[in-house]
Protein backbone atom coordinates (compact mmCIF):
# COMPACT_ATOMS: atom_id res chain seq x y z
CA UNK A 1 0.00 0.00 0.00
CA UNK A 2 1.59 3.43 -0.94
CA UNK A 3 2.58 5.80 2.26
CA UNK A 4 -0.27 8.21 1.29
CA UNK A 5 -3.11 5.62 1.84
CA UNK A 6 -1.86 4.53 4.67
CA UNK A 7 -3.34 5.37 8.20
CA UNK A 8 -1.98 8.61 10.75
CA UNK A 9 -1.20 6.08 12.70
CA UNK A 10 1.36 4.17 10.34
CA UNK A 11 2.57 7.47 9.04
CA UNK A 12 3.98 8.94 11.97
CA UNK A 13 5.77 5.78 12.72
CA UNK A 14 7.36 5.27 9.26
CA UNK A 15 8.41 9.12 10.01
CA UNK A 16 9.17 8.80 13.50
CA UNK A 17 11.47 5.90 12.71
CA UNK A 18 13.95 7.93 10.68
CA UNK A 19 15.17 9.92 14.20
CA UNK A 20 14.57 7.09 16.75
CA UNK A 21 17.22 5.11 14.58
CA UNK A 22 19.42 7.57 15.33
CA UNK A 23 18.72 7.66 18.53
CA UNK A 24 18.45 3.70 19.01
CA UNK A 25 22.22 3.71 17.58
CA UNK A 26 23.60 6.24 19.72
CA UNK A 27 22.34 3.78 23.07
CA UNK A 28 23.80 1.29 20.75
CA UNK A 29 27.35 2.34 20.83
CA UNK A 30 26.86 3.88 24.65
CA UNK A 31 25.80 0.30 25.83
CA UNK A 32 29.23 -1.30 24.00
CA UNK A 33 31.59 1.77 25.47
CA UNK A 34 30.55 1.01 28.41
CA UNK A 35 30.10 -2.60 28.64
CA UNK A 36 33.73 -2.99 27.01
CA UNK A 37 35.80 -0.63 28.93
CA UNK A 38 36.74 2.93 27.86
CA UNK A 39 40.28 4.95 26.82
CA UNK A 40 39.44 8.18 27.81
CA UNK A 41 41.67 11.58 28.57
CA UNK A 42 41.66 12.44 32.16
CA UNK A 43 39.64 15.00 33.07
CA UNK A 44 42.64 17.71 35.07
CA UNK A 45 42.76 21.15 35.45
CA UNK A 46 45.14 23.35 34.29
CA UNK A 47 46.60 26.90 35.10
CA UNK A 48 44.29 28.78 37.38
CA UNK A 49 44.61 32.48 37.89
CA UNK A 50 44.46 33.62 41.73
CA UNK A 51 41.19 35.66 41.10
CA UNK A 52 39.56 32.57 39.16
CA UNK A 53 36.32 30.80 41.39
CA UNK A 54 37.99 27.45 40.94
CA UNK A 55 41.15 28.78 42.53
CA UNK A 56 39.38 30.60 45.61
CA UNK A 57 37.07 27.54 46.03
CA UNK A 58 40.30 25.49 46.57
CA UNK A 59 41.10 23.69 43.31
CA UNK A 60 44.68 24.00 42.00
CA UNK A 61 46.76 23.21 38.81
CA UNK A 62 47.12 19.25 38.24
CA UNK A 63 43.65 18.53 40.69
CA UNK A 64 42.10 15.20 38.61
CA UNK A 65 38.19 16.10 38.60
CA UNK A 66 36.19 12.68 39.91
CA UNK A 67 33.22 13.65 40.92
CA UNK A 68 30.48 16.36 41.13
CA UNK A 69 27.03 16.05 43.27
CA UNK A 70 28.04 12.93 44.68
CA UNK A 71 27.87 12.05 40.64
CA UNK A 72 30.92 10.20 39.37
CA UNK A 73 32.79 11.75 36.36
CA UNK A 74 35.05 9.91 34.20
CA UNK A 75 34.91 11.97 31.08
CA UNK A 76 34.64 15.60 29.41
CA UNK A 77 31.09 14.19 27.69
CA UNK A 78 29.89 13.27 32.04
CA UNK A 79 30.95 16.70 32.85
CA UNK A 80 29.64 18.40 29.79
CA UNK A 81 26.30 16.73 31.38
CA UNK A 82 26.27 19.01 34.47
CA UNK A 83 23.68 21.52 34.37
CA UNK A 84 22.44 21.50 38.19
CA UNK A 85 24.19 23.90 40.75
CA UNK A 86 27.14 22.64 41.72
CA UNK A 87 27.80 22.46 45.53
CA UNK A 88 30.70 19.77 46.03
CA UNK A 89 33.60 18.46 44.11
CA UNK A 90 35.92 15.65 44.37
CA UNK A 91 39.16 16.00 43.10
CA UNK A 92 42.09 13.30 43.18
CA UNK A 93 45.42 15.45 43.86
CA UNK A 94 48.49 13.31 43.30
CA UNK A 95 46.49 10.08 45.14
CA UNK A 96 45.04 12.20 47.55
CA UNK A 97 40.92 12.49 47.21
CA UNK A 98 40.04 16.34 48.45
CA UNK A 99 36.70 17.29 48.92
CA UNK A 100 36.10 20.93 47.66
CA UNK A 101 32.69 22.99 48.24
CA UNK A 102 31.69 24.92 45.60
CA UNK A 103 28.18 27.66 45.08
CA UNK A 104 28.15 27.60 41.02
CA UNK A 105 25.72 26.34 38.09
CA UNK A 106 26.81 23.94 36.26
CA UNK A 107 27.37 26.00 33.03
CA UNK A 108 29.48 28.01 34.90
CA UNK A 109 31.80 25.34 36.20
CA UNK A 110 31.94 23.78 32.81
CA UNK A 111 32.89 27.51 31.79
CA UNK A 112 35.46 28.06 34.20
CA UNK A 113 36.55 24.83 33.12
CA UNK A 114 37.22 25.55 29.40
CA UNK A 115 39.58 28.51 30.86
CA UNK A 116 41.89 25.96 32.34
CA UNK A 117 41.41 23.17 29.84
CA UNK A 118 44.70 24.59 28.23
CA UNK A 119 47.03 21.58 27.95
CA UNK A 120 49.39 21.22 30.48
CA UNK A 121 53.35 20.84 29.36
CA UNK A 122 55.00 17.43 29.54
CA UNK A 123 57.92 17.50 32.11
CA UNK A 124 60.61 17.61 29.63
CA UNK A 125 63.49 19.51 30.09
CA UNK A 126 66.25 20.29 26.91
CA UNK A 127 69.51 21.83 27.11
CA UNK A 128 71.71 24.26 24.55
CA UNK A 129 73.05 20.68 23.06
CA UNK A 130 69.61 19.76 22.37
CA UNK A 131 69.57 16.65 25.07
CA UNK A 132 65.99 15.88 26.42
CA UNK A 133 65.26 15.10 29.92
CA UNK A 134 62.32 13.90 31.84
CA UNK A 135 61.77 15.93 35.26
CA UNK A 136 59.53 13.74 37.81
CA UNK A 137 59.62 13.35 41.29
CA UNK A 138 61.25 10.66 43.24
CA UNK A 139 59.36 7.77 43.16
CA UNK A 140 55.86 8.86 42.14
CA UNK A 141 53.86 9.08 39.33
CA UNK A 142 55.21 11.20 35.98
CA UNK A 143 53.55 14.58 36.46
CA UNK A 144 53.04 17.53 34.58
CA UNK A 145 55.56 20.36 34.31
CA UNK A 146 53.23 22.95 35.51
CA UNK A 147 52.72 20.58 38.65
CA UNK A 148 56.01 20.15 39.65
CA UNK A 149 56.85 23.88 39.43
CA UNK A 150 53.74 24.69 41.46
CA UNK A 151 54.75 21.69 43.93
CA UNK A 152 56.91 22.17 47.37
CA UNK A 153 58.90 19.44 46.27
CA UNK A 154 63.10 20.06 47.42
CA UNK A 155 64.38 17.50 45.55
CA UNK A 156 63.39 16.07 41.62
CA UNK A 157 64.87 13.90 39.55
CA UNK A 158 65.83 14.24 35.82
CA UNK A 159 66.22 11.67 33.11
CA UNK A 160 68.00 12.24 30.71
CA UNK A 161 66.61 10.03 27.08
CA UNK A 162 66.94 9.79 23.59
CA UNK A 163 63.58 8.44 22.52
CA UNK A 164 61.61 10.55 19.81
CA UNK A 165 58.63 12.45 21.16
CA UNK A 166 56.00 14.73 19.33
CA UNK A 167 53.23 17.50 20.15
CA UNK A 168 51.85 14.38 22.70
CA UNK A 169 53.33 12.93 25.67
CA UNK A 170 52.31 9.88 27.12
CA UNK A 171 53.80 8.75 30.75
CA UNK A 172 54.47 5.27 29.60
CA UNK A 173 56.04 6.16 26.50
CA UNK A 174 59.31 6.27 28.38
CA UNK A 175 61.25 3.83 30.45
CA UNK A 176 62.52 6.31 33.09
CA UNK A 177 63.36 3.00 35.16
CA UNK A 178 66.39 2.33 32.39
CA UNK A 179 67.51 5.67 32.46
CA UNK A 180 70.47 7.28 34.06
CA UNK A 181 69.55 9.77 36.64
CA UNK A 182 70.41 13.12 38.48
CA UNK A 183 68.97 14.56 41.63
CA UNK A 184 69.08 18.16 42.08
CA UNK A 185 67.65 20.14 45.22
CA UNK A 186 65.52 23.15 45.07
CA UNK A 187 67.57 26.28 46.64
CA UNK A 188 64.97 29.21 45.53
CA UNK A 189 62.48 28.12 42.72
CA UNK A 190 62.11 25.48 40.46
CA UNK A 191 62.16 27.73 37.42
CA UNK A 192 65.71 29.86 38.84
CA UNK A 193 66.69 26.29 39.60
CA UNK A 194 66.48 24.85 36.93
CA UNK A 195 67.68 27.93 35.03
CA UNK A 196 71.02 28.50 36.60
CA UNK A 197 71.69 24.69 35.44
CA UNK A 198 70.99 25.05 32.00
CA UNK A 199 68.01 23.60 31.67
CA UNK A 200 64.97 24.53 29.67
CA UNK A 201 61.14 23.51 29.01
CA UNK A 202 60.67 21.72 25.65
CA UNK A 203 58.44 24.91 24.25
CA UNK A 204 61.33 27.05 24.25
CA UNK A 205 62.94 24.75 22.15
CA UNK A 206 62.58 26.40 18.38
CA UNK A 207 61.27 23.56 16.29
CA UNK A 208 61.25 25.22 12.75
CA UNK A 209 61.07 29.00 11.32
CA UNK A 210 59.20 30.07 8.36
CA UNK A 211 60.83 31.60 5.61
CA UNK A 212 60.80 35.13 5.04
CA UNK A 213 59.95 35.64 8.40
CA UNK A 214 61.34 37.89 10.99
CA UNK A 215 63.02 35.30 12.95
CA UNK A 216 64.93 33.83 9.69
CA UNK A 217 66.04 37.13 9.16
CA UNK A 218 67.71 37.67 11.79
CA UNK A 219 69.74 34.19 11.54
CA UNK A 220 68.00 32.61 14.68
CA UNK A 221 68.19 28.25 13.73
CA UNK A 222 65.93 25.48 14.40
CA UNK A 223 67.18 23.79 17.92
CA UNK A 224 68.36 27.40 19.08
CA UNK A 225 66.65 28.26 22.55
CA UNK A 226 64.55 31.53 22.88
CA UNK A 227 65.30 31.59 26.79
CA UNK A 228 64.45 35.57 27.18
CA UNK A 229 62.57 38.58 26.03
CA UNK A 230 63.05 42.35 26.74
CA UNK A 231 65.78 41.35 29.23
CA UNK A 232 63.96 39.19 31.46
CA UNK A 233 64.47 35.56 31.26
CA UNK A 234 61.27 33.53 30.35
CA UNK A 235 60.07 29.78 31.21
CA UNK A 236 57.46 29.21 29.10
CA UNK A 237 56.52 29.83 25.04
CA UNK A 238 53.37 31.46 26.15
CA UNK A 239 55.35 34.03 28.09
CA UNK A 240 56.96 34.96 24.64
CA UNK A 241 54.00 34.98 23.04
CA UNK A 242 52.88 38.01 25.25
CA UNK A 243 55.42 40.01 24.95
CA UNK A 244 55.59 40.35 21.71
CA UNK A 245 51.60 40.85 21.91
CA UNK A 246 52.09 43.55 23.98
CA UNK A 247 53.96 45.43 21.66
CA UNK A 248 50.46 45.95 19.53
CA UNK A 249 52.55 47.11 16.37
CA UNK A 250 55.51 46.26 14.46
CA UNK A 251 58.58 47.83 16.61
CA UNK A 252 62.20 45.77 17.41
CA UNK A 253 62.18 43.62 20.72
CA UNK A 254 65.53 41.66 22.05
CA UNK A 255 65.47 38.43 22.58
CA UNK A 256 67.76 36.04 24.42
CA UNK A 257 69.39 33.14 22.16
CA UNK A 258 70.91 30.07 23.68
CA UNK A 259 72.62 27.46 21.65
CA UNK A 260 75.90 25.36 21.55
CA UNK A 261 78.16 28.51 20.91
CA UNK A 262 76.60 30.57 24.00
CA UNK A 263 73.78 32.84 24.43
CA UNK A 264 73.52 35.82 22.17
CA UNK A 265 70.88 38.64 22.21
CA UNK A 266 69.29 40.06 19.16
CA UNK A 267 66.73 42.27 18.26
CA UNK A 268 63.75 41.37 16.22
CA UNK A 269 61.06 42.97 14.76
CA UNK A 270 57.89 40.94 14.75
CA UNK A 271 55.08 41.21 11.90
CA UNK A 272 51.62 40.91 11.85
CA UNK A 273 50.39 37.42 10.20
CA UNK A 274 46.41 36.72 9.85
CA UNK A 275 44.52 33.36 10.95
CA UNK A 276 40.82 32.43 11.00
CA UNK A 277 40.01 36.32 10.69
CA UNK A 278 42.62 37.95 13.25
CA UNK A 279 45.89 40.02 13.18
CA UNK A 280 48.49 38.70 15.50
CA UNK A 281 52.21 39.69 16.06
CA UNK A 282 54.62 36.95 15.54
CA UNK A 283 58.43 36.63 15.27
CA UNK A 284 57.87 33.41 13.04
CA UNK A 285 59.15 30.31 15.01
CA UNK A 286 57.40 27.00 15.72
CA UNK A 287 57.24 25.90 19.37
CA UNK A 288 58.98 22.32 20.00
CA UNK A 289 56.18 22.20 22.59
CA UNK A 290 55.26 18.56 23.93
CA UNK A 291 51.74 18.46 25.81
CA UNK A 292 51.33 15.97 29.00
CA UNK A 293 48.61 13.37 27.54
CA UNK A 294 47.12 10.91 30.31
CA UNK A 295 44.86 8.13 29.15
CA UNK A 296 42.59 6.54 31.98
CA UNK A 297 41.08 3.29 31.64
CA UNK A 298 37.48 2.98 32.81
CA UNK A 299 36.15 -0.49 33.50
CA UNK A 300 33.22 -2.38 32.55
CA UNK A 301 30.15 -1.56 34.66
CA UNK A 302 28.46 -5.61 33.70
CA UNK A 303 25.98 -6.08 31.56
CA UNK A 304 22.62 -4.72 33.41
CA UNK A 305 24.72 -1.51 34.71
CA UNK A 306 25.63 -0.88 31.54
CA UNK A 307 21.93 -0.54 30.04
CA UNK A 308 20.91 1.60 32.72
CA UNK A 309 24.02 4.11 32.14
CA UNK A 310 24.04 3.70 28.05
CA UNK A 311 20.07 5.10 28.58
CA UNK A 312 21.34 7.66 31.06
CA UNK A 313 23.88 9.38 28.73
CA UNK A 314 21.48 9.02 25.69
CA UNK A 315 18.54 11.02 27.13
CA UNK A 316 21.23 13.07 28.89
CA UNK A 317 23.01 13.63 25.53
CA UNK A 318 19.74 14.37 23.91
CA UNK A 319 18.65 17.61 26.94
CA UNK A 320 22.47 18.66 25.40
CA UNK A 321 21.72 18.56 22.08
CA UNK A 322 18.28 20.01 22.67
CA UNK A 323 19.91 22.94 24.92
CA UNK A 324 22.28 23.62 22.57
CA UNK A 325 20.33 24.51 19.59
CA UNK A 326 18.04 26.39 21.60
CA UNK A 327 20.52 28.78 22.17
CA UNK A 328 21.39 28.92 18.85
CA UNK A 329 18.22 30.17 17.95
CA UNK A 330 18.09 32.52 20.64
CA UNK A 331 21.23 33.81 19.59
CA UNK A 332 23.27 32.91 22.73
CA UNK A 333 25.80 31.06 20.90
CA UNK A 334 26.94 32.61 17.52
CA UNK A 335 26.06 30.71 14.40
CA UNK A 336 29.98 30.95 13.60
CA UNK A 337 29.73 28.16 15.86
CA UNK A 338 27.83 26.15 13.51
CA UNK A 339 29.97 23.14 11.06
CA UNK A 340 29.52 21.04 8.43
CA UNK A 341 31.07 18.68 6.85
CA UNK A 342 34.67 19.65 7.03
CA UNK A 343 34.73 20.49 10.75
CA UNK A 344 33.05 17.25 11.61
CA UNK A 345 35.68 15.26 9.35
CA UNK A 346 38.30 17.62 11.68
CA UNK A 347 36.89 17.01 14.97
CA UNK A 348 36.47 13.23 14.08
CA UNK A 349 40.20 13.11 13.01
CA UNK A 350 41.29 14.36 16.29
CA UNK A 351 39.10 12.14 18.33
CA UNK A 352 40.40 9.33 16.51
CA UNK A 353 43.62 9.91 17.28
CA UNK A 354 42.96 10.59 21.32
CA UNK A 355 41.50 7.28 21.82
CA UNK A 356 38.78 4.60 19.55
CA UNK A 357 36.56 5.36 22.83
CA UNK A 358 36.40 9.42 21.98
CA UNK A 359 35.50 8.53 18.24
CA UNK A 360 32.49 6.68 19.15
CA UNK A 361 31.07 8.80 21.74
CA UNK A 362 31.53 11.68 19.01
CA UNK A 363 29.89 9.24 16.62
CA UNK A 364 27.21 9.07 18.97
CA UNK A 365 26.68 12.20 19.86
CA UNK A 366 26.27 13.11 15.74
CA UNK A 367 23.36 10.02 15.62
CA UNK A 368 21.92 12.42 18.42
CA UNK A 369 22.58 15.33 16.90
CA UNK A 370 20.67 14.22 13.39
CA UNK A 371 17.92 12.58 15.22
CA UNK A 372 16.96 16.05 16.77
CA UNK A 373 17.56 18.06 13.37
CA UNK A 374 15.40 15.43 11.91
CA UNK A 375 12.88 16.26 14.29
CA UNK A 376 12.73 20.02 13.87
CA UNK A 377 9.19 20.86 12.53
CA UNK A 378 10.46 22.19 9.57
CA UNK A 379 8.85 20.65 6.27
CA UNK A 380 11.06 18.00 4.28
CA UNK A 381 12.27 16.86 7.51
CA UNK A 382 10.78 14.10 9.63
CA UNK A 383 9.40 16.57 12.11
CA UNK A 384 7.62 18.70 9.76
CA UNK A 385 6.03 15.48 8.29
CA UNK A 386 4.94 14.83 11.84
CA UNK A 387 3.80 18.68 11.71
CA UNK A 388 1.47 18.06 8.89
CA UNK A 389 -0.05 14.87 10.34
CA UNK A 390 -0.70 17.02 13.54
CA UNK A 391 -2.98 19.57 11.32
CA UNK A 392 -4.10 16.69 9.94
CA UNK A 393 -5.67 14.95 13.09
CA UNK A 394 -7.20 18.92 14.08
CA UNK A 395 -8.40 19.61 10.51
CA UNK A 396 -9.77 15.89 10.51
CA UNK A 397 -8.92 16.33 6.43
CA UNK A 398 -5.62 16.09 4.39
CA UNK A 399 -3.56 19.82 3.89
CA UNK A 400 -4.00 21.21 0.26
CA UNK A 401 -1.46 19.98 -2.37
CA UNK A 402 -1.07 23.62 -2.50
CA UNK A 403 -0.09 24.32 0.70
CA UNK A 404 2.48 21.28 1.27
CA UNK A 405 3.94 22.61 -1.84
CA UNK A 406 4.49 26.03 -0.38
CA UNK A 407 5.75 24.24 3.06
CA UNK A 408 8.37 22.63 0.87
CA UNK A 409 9.15 25.30 -0.22
CA UNK A 410 10.31 27.08 2.86
CA UNK A 411 11.65 23.88 4.51
CA UNK A 412 13.93 23.79 1.44
CA UNK A 413 15.10 27.10 1.31
CA UNK A 414 15.77 26.74 5.31
CA UNK A 415 17.58 23.59 4.85
CA UNK A 416 19.70 25.23 2.11
CA UNK A 417 20.48 28.45 4.23
CA UNK A 418 21.56 26.26 7.22
CA UNK A 419 23.72 23.94 4.68
CA UNK A 420 25.19 27.51 3.65
CA UNK A 421 26.17 28.45 6.76
CA UNK A 422 27.70 25.71 8.28
CA UNK A 423 29.98 25.22 4.90
CA UNK A 424 30.85 29.00 5.18
CA UNK A 425 32.32 28.32 8.31
CA UNK A 426 33.94 25.66 7.00
CA UNK A 427 35.69 27.12 3.97
CA UNK A 428 36.11 31.00 6.43
CA UNK A 429 38.35 28.78 8.31
CA UNK A 430 40.98 28.11 5.65
CA UNK A 431 41.05 31.52 4.91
Amino acid sequence: MAYTRKGKWARFWIIFGGPLANFIFAYVIYFFLVIAGEKVPQIKFGTLSQNSILHQSGVRVGDVLKNVNAQEISSFDDLNMVDSDVTKLVVDRQGRMVDIKMDIKGMKLIEEFSKTSKPLRAPILVNVKGESFLVKKAGAQILSLEELLNGAEQRLELHKFTTDIGVEFHPNSIDYTKLSKIEIANKSTWIETFQARGYFPRDLLVKNILMGSAAEKVKIKKGDLIIGVASQNIFSFDELKANIKALNEEKPIKLKIANTAGIKEVSVTPTFREYNGEKYLSVGVESGVSFYSFMVDIQSKGFFDSLGKAYRRTVEGTIKVFMGFKKLITGEVSLKHVGGPIAIGQVASQSFHISLSMFFRLMAIISINLGVINLFPIPVLDGGHLVFIGLEVLNRKPLSKKKLMYAQQVGMSLLFLLIFVALYNDIAKFF
